[in-house]
């Protein structure tokens, strides 16, 4: 990890500023700049991803039943490095260990929890498709803060999904664009503290106004907003107030922290550069994948001849069906690129995902096909994460 400017550099030799180019951003921050033109979210991961030793790991003991547990106490171990391969073994519920070698299903699969986890977790509040840093005493004692901060790095350098849960205001103000949180009151997930600022809000008259702040003088004294009201217009700073110091002043340790953790693999200060390269895998997008993305990601192999005509007809049956299964497209691409190819001697599917390798049943009817593929996938643990 280095502190510098973060310069990409191509397979080439030649060098450009920054990292790549996603979607623009469809939220109200426009973080959007002509010099991302061209590049992409997989480019910078590319060149973060360069120091990684492949030739060593860190190993990982994971329960599915508890993914967060398991994973904080990994990244807390002193002979944890980010800058190492993850080797992920799943335990059962019974404790015994899956003996299968890990060349990245696993670890996809474990990254693809962790961030579910860390997305219902105690360190984020907030509605699903719009989440803020809480607090949490008892993590900040443990600094757990860095090391969620730290998740996030290794899951997206190292190929897996971000979290896309953020509030594009918070996302905002942790790339630096803003110097306070703004939020709408309704983002504030007490319900109670919520209620007195929209009555603050709502108020009609002065001394309706007045008489408000001295019911609730203890909990804006808190905030360090309780003020003298001169005008109804000064319930709007007294409203402001709260929520800057809710959102922003309050969190300021702990979101320290969480910054430190993303600086890991240097992914925190490549966040800053190009903020809107990376919006679509930290806040939530309501935007479907479409047949077109999903369709480019497989590379299906055909027979020659023979089985040409019933393969294409079970590939048609497989587009039909892969956006319900697909979760999302992670920002590094996928390696190995992902195959399909095609068996007569079952009729489920079978997958082997550190080959990214899904070979799909010639059955007569999508009903069938879909009935056979809805199975299989429900009765393999992780396999339709990605």
């Amino acid at each position: 990890m280095y502190d510098g400017e973060y310069v990409l550099v191509y397979p080439d030799g030649s060098q450009a500023n920054g990292a790549g180019a996603g979607p623009k951003n469809t939220t109200s921050c426009d973080f959007y700049k002509d010099t991302d033109v061209g590049l992409t979210a997989a480019d910078i991961l590319s060149n973060l991803s360069f120091n990684i030793n492949t030739k060593s790991c860190s190993r990982l003991n994971i329960n599915r039943a508890n993914v967060w547990e398991g994973a904080l106490r990994g990244f807390k171990r002193f002979s944890f490095d980010p800058t190492c391969s993850l080797l992920i073994k799943f335990t059962d519920d019974i404790g015994q260990t899956e003996e299968a070698v890990d060349t990245g299903g696993p670890t996809r699969e474990f990254l693809t929890l962790l961030m579910d986890a860390i997305k219902t977790s105690q360190f984020f509040e907030g509605k699903d498709d719009g989440k803020y840093l809480s607090f949490d005493s008892k993590a900040a004692e443990g600094d757990e803060y860095f090391h969620v901060g730290r998740m996030v790095a290794v899951s997206i350098v190292h190929g897996g999904p971000g979290p896309r849960c953020f509030s594009p205001s918070f996302y905002q103000y942790l790339v630096g664009k803003v110097k306070t949180i703004e939020a709408p009151i309704e983002d504030i997930p007490d319900t109670e503290v919520r209620n007195v600022l929209l009555e603050i809000k709502n108020a009609r008259t002065l001394e309706e106004l007045v008489e408000l702040a001295d019911k609730h003088s203890s909990m804006l004294q808190t905030a360090g907003c309780y003020r003298c009201l001169r005008t109804l217009e000064d319930k709007e700073k007294v409203v402001d107030g709260y929520i800057q110091w809710y959102f922003t002043y309050r969190n300021h340790v702990s979101f320290q922290r969480f910054k430190d953790g993303l600086a890991t693999l240097n992914f925190f200060n490549a966040l800053e550069q190009h903020p809107s390269i990376f919006l679509p895998y930290m806040c939530y997008s309501a935007e479907d994948l479409t047949a077109e993305s999903v369709e480019s990601l497989f590379r299906p192999q055909m027979s020659p001849t023979g089985n040409r005509h019933e393969e294409e007809r079970v590939l048609g049956y497989w587009l039909g069906l892969l956006n319900r299964c697909l979760k999302e497209i992670p920002a590094a691409k996928l390696i190995p690129q992902p195959q399909l190819t095609f068996q007569k001697h079952s009729r489920f599917p079978e997958v082997n995902v550190c080959a990214n390798t899904i070979k799909l049943p010639i059955l007569p009817s999508y009903e069938i096909f879909e009935e056979a593929m809805n199975y299989g996938i429900k009765n393999a643990p992780g396999f339709g994460l990605h």
